[in-house]
């Protein structure tokens, strides 16, 4: 089956595709499946020792030695900071690139799993924290390897050349583009399309897609605020930044109610005040911390030029001496399904996965920075979710969504079993949808 080109045509002519023999790759696939039991161990280590963004280097050594220990790949290390990337060539063809991504969060975790994660880091600003596999990294790295295992074991049957990409830093937004930048694809061969997935609080043992946009885009700022720090009994000697920051805060909630359309999407979050340190004193300054979600360009630049507008005169009103200060620390892009390579890969998924696929699942308003390895070279990229929960507490609290653990929730467990087979044949189905058959 050959890959919808840039401009969206389908160049040559079409191979039969594999979804005509689905009964087969069903069986071909079962009877060739490694053992999860080791997977599940692997996933195990992993998510009890996390490594936050641009630290993964335990993460990456232990990707590289198993990927190695296959005898087959030949990997490239250190791309991008910890990013790594493993080609296996199987003779002409296609070639497909298939990611998962390797950093963790700073939370403190409450799962109560025997795997637990004790472990502490510091943070990019020098802080101490507990480190969590909060939004299931562990089970992207643990499903990509048990696909690069199957994958090779079914290699008679496909043609064409396998990339695996195993990306730091995607929690702070930078992974994806660091890895371009520091040469990923004078390294690799340029893939025809960019796959990937994400475990989320679906029911394990589901999974779906959406033609399109499928993630929102995603802009964190941290905006300092400078007022006159002083004694807590002369406040009139004082611009107290905590009352500068809190009708800050409230004045932003209105960009959202008040100056976009209220049929696009958005949603801005104040997530952080840090202010002072102690009751009898004026803090001398105060800082915010906000997200902002957007899925349209125009929306994005009306919502932040929005933000600077308000901070800027909320600090003019409180007759502040300096002026505030507004960094950005992630940037997000879209993330935008290619319409023909999404609607080839939905064919093979509901043939292989029946009613446990959702060819129509709701926009996600989370954000990645997936689509910039594919963006970056003019290649489409196809992007699915996997359920994590359980699939008794999720039908208890079918009603109530908010009572399941998310994605960044100290509770945050996808389970280890159906949600690795799941994750590994849709790693591997997706992979044979665009790998050409061989041919006796």
């Amino acid at each position: 089956m050959k890959i919808p080109n840039s401009s969206g045509g389908l160049p040559g002519p079409q191979i039969l595709p594999l979804a005509t023999h689905q009964k087969s790759l069903k069986d071909l696939i079962s009877a060739n499946r490694p053992n999860l039991r080791r997977y599940e161990l692997i996933r195990a280590h992993l998510h009890s020792h996390p490594e936050l963004s641009q630290q993964e280097s335990a993460t990456a050594a232990k990707v590289a030695a198993h990927l190695r220990g296959l005898q087959a790949y030949t990997v490239f290390e250190r791309i991008g900071g910890h990013g790594l990337a493993a080609v296996f060539k199987n003779g002409p063809g296609q070639t497909v690139a298939l990611r998962a991504d390797m950093d963790a969060l700073p939370v403190e975790e409450k799962t109560g799993l025997p795997f637990a994660s004790k472990v502490t880091m510091r943070d990019y600003d020098g802080i101490v924290k507990p480190v969590m596999h909060a939004c299931g990294h562990d089970i992207h790295v643990t499903c990509l390897l048990a696909a690069a295992e199957l994958l090779l074991k079914i290699r008679a049957a496909w043609r064409g050349t396998l990339i695996l990409i195993f990306q730091p830093d995607e929690e702070r937004g930078g992974g994806a583009q660091r890895m371009v930048d520091d040469g990923l694809y004078d390294r690799v061969p340029l893939p025809d399309i960019v796959l990937g997935q994400h475990v989320m609080s679906m029911r394990s043992g589901k999974l779906g897609s959406r033609p399109g946009i499928m993630l929102a885009a995603s802009d964190s700022l941290k905006i300092t605020l400078f007022g006159r720090g002083g004694h807590a009994s002369m406040p009139n000697r004082t611009i107290d930044p905590v009352v500068l920051a809190s009708s800050t805060v409230l004045r932003l909630q209105t960009i959202v109610s008040r100056e976009t359309d209220p049929s696009d999407m958005a949603v801005l979050s104040c997530t952080s005040i840090q202010a002072g340190g102690t009751e009898n004193i004026i803090s001398s300054e105060a800082e915010l911390k906000v997200n902002i979600r957007t899925i349209h360009g125009k929306t994005r630049s009306q919502v932040l030029a929005a933000v600077r507008r308000i901070v800027k005169a909320e600090c003019d009103a409180s007759g502040t001496e300096q002026e505030p200060l507004i960094e950005s620390t992630s940037s997000f892009p879209t993330t935008v399904n290619s319409e023909e390579a999404t609607e080839m890969l939905q064919k093979m998924f509901g043939d292989y996965f029946g009613e446990d696929f959702d060819s129509d699942l709701p926009r996600v308003n989370g954000s990645e920075d997936f689509s910039t390895l594919a963006t970056s070279i003019g290649k489409p990229c196809s992007f699915w979710m996997i359920g994590g929960t359980d699939p008794a507490t999720f039908d208890e609290n079918k009603g109530s969504p908010e009572k399941i653990p998310s994605n960044h929730s100290p509770f945050f467990a996808p389970i280890m079993q159906p949600t690795i087979r799941i994750g590994t044949d849709a790693m591997a189905v997706a992979a044979m949808t665009f790998l050409r058959e061989a041919r006796a």
